[in-house]
C-alpha cells in the first residue's frame, strides 16, 4: 500500500471519527428534546441532588434521554450548581439550554401570592409554605426581631401586625427572611410621615395603631364601617370601659378564630380584652390599609356599642338599652336563618 493510499485512509479515519465524537456531542448538548405541550413546568428545590432533578424532567417528558442529560451535567459542572425555583421550559429546548436555564435561574417564574386582610403570622407561615415550599419554622423565627420593622420607635414585641396585605411576587422558596422584609417593605411605604404624624397627634404609639387596627380588621368586613368600629373602641377607651373585642379572645384561645361561649369570655389572657382594661399588648392579625387608616382616622360619634347585623354588617348603639335591642333582633334573625 503506498504513502497516498495510507494518508487517504488516515484521512477518512480522522472524518469519521470526528463525524461520531460531532453527532455524540450534538446528542449529549444540542439535540432539541421535543414533546407536545408548548412548556411544562418543574419545581427544584432545596437540598434535591442532580440524579433527582433528571429523573424529574425525564418523567415529565422534559427530556428524552437521562443518561445524556447527566453527562453533559457532569461536564458542565452543574451537578452542584442548580438553583431552586419553579420553572417553565418550551419544547425543542436542548440539555445545554435546560442546563444553563437551571444554573442561572433564568427560566424561573415568579409566583404570585396573595395575602389577605386580617391572616395572622402563622396563617401567613402556613400559606406560604404552601404556595413557595419555604421552612415555616424559619419563617416564624424572624418574627420577635423587631429592628427589621425599620421604624423607631414602635414599642413592638413582634413582627405580628406589619406583615402588609396585598399580593406580593416571590420565587420558590425564597429565603423566607428576603420574604419578610419585603412585606415590612410595603408597610413602610404606606406608612409615611403624615400617617406618623397622625399617630403622634393621637398620642399613640405605633403598636397602639397596629392593635387598634387589628382589632378593626378582625370585625369588620366593610370599609365604610371601619372607621365606625374604630370610633367606638376609641369612645370605650375615653370612658374607660373594657373593648370587649371578640376578636382578641379568639387570638387568645385559638391559633384561628372561632366561635366564642361564655366560658371562653372569662380566659386568663393579656389578650382578654372582656377581661383587661385598655388595648391588648400587642396586634392580633396583620391589618389592611383600610383598617390601619380607620384607626388613625376614626369616625367621630357617640356610639359605645355593636353588634352583627347576620350579613356582615352591624347595628350601632349608645346606649345599653339600644344595644340589648339590637342583641335582640341579632338573635331573631339568627334563630330564623337557621331553621330554614
Amino acid at each position: 500500500m503506498n504513502v497516498k493510499n495510507i494518508n487517504k485512509e488516515i484521512a477518512q479515519l480522522v472524518t469519521l471519527i470526528v463525524t461520531v465524537v460531532l453527532l455524540v456531542l450534538y446528542g449529549i448538548f444540542w439535540k432539541p428534546n421535543n414533546f407536545e405541550e408548548p412548556s411544562k413546568k418543574i419545581t427544584v428545590s432545596k437540598g434535591e441532588t442532580f440524579s433527582s432533578l433528571a429523573d424529574s424532567l425525564l418523567n415529565n417528558g422534559i427530556i428524552s434521554n437521562k443518561r445524556t442529560f447527566t453527562i453533559a451535567g457532569r461536564i458542565l459542572g452543574v451537578t452542584h450548581a442548580m438553583r431552586v425555583g419553579k420553572y417553565v421550559f418550551r419544547s425543542g429546548l436542548s440539555n445545554l439550554e435546560i442546563l444553563n436555564d437551571i444554573e442561572t435561574g433564568r427560566s424561573s417564574v415568579a409566583i404570585k401570592v396573595t395575602i389577605v386582610e386580617g391572616e395572622r403570622a402563622t396563617q401567613i407561615a402556613s400559606q406560604l409554605t404552601r404556595e413557595l415550599g419555604i421552612d415555616s419554622s424559619r419563617f416564624m423565627s424572624f418574627l420577635s426581631d423587631t429592628s427589621l420593622i425599620g421604624i423607631h420607635p414602635n414599642g413592638s414585641s413582634s413582627l405580628e401586625g406589619y406583615l402588609l396585605p396585598d399580593t406580593y411576587e416571590f420565587f420558590w422558596q425564597d429565603d423566607e427572611e428576603h420574604i419578610i422584609n419585603t412585606l415590612l417593605r410595603e408597610f413602610r411605604s404606606f406608612y409615611v410621615d403624615s400617617l406618623r404624624q397622625r399617630a403622634k397627634q393621637m398620642k399613640l404609639s405605633l403598636n397602639d395603631v397596629l392593635t387598634m387596627a387589628s382589632i378593626v380588621e378582625g370585625e369588620a368586613m366593610f370599609d365604610d364601617e371601619r372607621a365606625v368600629i374604630a370610633g367606638v373602641y376609641y369612645n370605650r377607651l375615653k370612658k374607660r370601659m373594657r373593648l370587649q373585642a371578640d376578636p382578641t379572645v379568639q387570638y387568645a384561645i385559638s391559633d384561628t378564630p372561632r366561635r366564642l361561649t361564655y366560658d371562653d369570655l372569662k380566659f386568663d389572657s393579656p389578650y382578654n380584652t372582656y377581661q383587661v382594661y385598655g388595648l391588648p399588648p400587642g396586634p392580633i392579625n396583620n391589618p389592611g390599609r383600610q383598617s390601619i387608616l380607620a384607626a388613625l382616622y376614626p369616625a367621630k360619634h357617640h356610639y359605645i356599642y355593636f353588634v352583627s347585623n347576620n350579613n356582615g354588617r352591624h347595628r350601632f348603639a349608645r346606649t345599653y338599652a339600644e344595644h340589648l335591642r339590637n342583641v335582640r333582633a341579632y338573635r331573631r334573625a339568627r334563630s330564623v336563618a337557621m331553621s330554614r
